[in-house]
């Protein structure tokens, strides 16, 4: 997509009275617009790798992690938001001037294309893990997704990259899953060269998987006696491997499955977060139809809880299709049994928090570090 210019001469500019050499290097050219990029400075936030790059969906789990990563090699970051409170934390992840808010609704198509006008990438990361009365999954999911890919092809953008589902699939019993599914068809309809990524549940500090399952404390509810398969992967692998897209030729057109390196049913998971936080967990084997009903009673409450289509996807294995993963990055992955810790040591009492994952006796409990590889 992007190619070097092979230029043997050099240049120098005068900044604020200072002379800066400008190499070849310097210089690239986007082969599909001709667009040229001018990187300046010696790198690091302060300089800039020439990109003006729109994210949408940075105010959720993974936009902070990717714009961490773009911002800190001094890219224009423009972060689209809907409440200006969910940003905040997101200026300060680039230099003075890198991080660029700018207010947008879905359902404005003006202020969509305000957000992607200037830019060469466009990171589509929008998604919903529930319905609301305002936006269903195929209003985010297909609709959006389907506008912003319009937009990009009118204004010329360079890379167009849309976040998936693992399990994506248009005949999924899950609402959630069928949707991502049409989402990635209409993106590549309109534009061929998009990358598709297909992540599995992501776990990291802010996450709604490890952190679910911890917050049980007392009891913890299985669907499918504990039995569904998932390859759970780190977040931060996740953002690596996206960072890697903005310039990677061999990711064009392409469809990434980003997985964990370890496969463990919902019962194995349940078990290691019970020796890693020494909390006593029960745990009680409900039946889809009743786990259904439950979760959408309580989507009834004011607050966000489990939804009834997430029921659906805990009794979903995670499959891989063939498509490309973290190997043809060579993104070598996180492994949960030695960064979970770090996500899960916040559950522990005090009585235990600084003790370390050992066999052997903690207290007066007993721990067993049971390794699922």
């Amino acid at each position: 997509m992007i190619a070097g210019l092979n230029i043997a001469k050099q240049s120098k500019q005068t900044i604020v009275g200072l002379a800066q050499k400008r190499f070849a290097s310097d210089l690239i050219v986007s082969q599909k617009t001709g667009r040229t990029l001018i990187k300046t400075g010696s790198g690091g936030r302060s300089s800039s790798n020439g990109h003006v790059i729109t994210v949408f969906g940075c105010t959720g789990f993974l936009g902070r992690y990717l714009i961490n990563r773009l911002a800190r090699e001094g890219a224009h970051v423009i972060v689209p938001y809907r409440d200006e409170d969910d940003m905040r934390h997101l200026k300060i992840m680039g230099d003075l001037g890198k991080i660029i808010p700018m207010e947008i609704h879905l359902r404005n198509k003006d202020s969509l294309e305000a957000a992607i006008r200037h830019s060469d990438t466009v990171y589509n990361l929008l998604g919903r893990d529930y319905e609301t009365k305002n936006f269903s999954f195929a209003d985010v999911h297909v609709e959006a997704s389907g506008v912003l890919a319009e937009l990009a092809q009118k204004h010329d953008i360079d890379r167009f990259i849309q976040m998936s589902a693992m399990n994506a699939d248009i005949d999924s019993p899950s609402r959630f899953l069928s949707t991502k599914a049409e989402g990635e068809n209409l993106v590549r309809s309109i534009i061929p060269s998009a990358t598709i990524v297909r992540p599995s549940f992501m776990y990291g500090q802010e996450d709604r998987f490890l952190a679910r399952l911890a917050m049980s404390r007392g009891l913890s509810v299985r669907i499918n006696g504990g039995n569904t398969k998932v390859r759970p992967v780190n977040v931060s692998d996740v953002a690596t491997a996206m960072h890697q897209m903005l310039d990677g030729n061999n990711t064009v057109g392409e469809t990434f499955e980003l997985v964990g390196d370890t496969e463990y049913t919902y019962k194995q998971l349940l078990d290691f977060i019970k020796e890693t936080t020494n909390l006593d967990i029960g745990d009680v084997n409900v039946p889809k139809p009743i786990a259904s009903l439950v979760a959408k009673a309580m989507n009834l409450l004011p607050w966000q809880t489990l939804g009834a289509d997430e029921i659906e996807r805990m009794m979903i294995d995670d499959k891989l299709t063939g498509a490309k993963t973290f190997e043809d990055l060579n993104i070598e992955r996180s492994s949960l049994e030695v960064t979970g810790i770090q996500y899960l040591r916040r559950f522990r009492t005090n009585l235990y928090n600084d003790e370390p994952l050992k066999k052997g006796v903690v207290g007066k409990k007993k721990t067993f570090h049971t390794s699922y590889l």
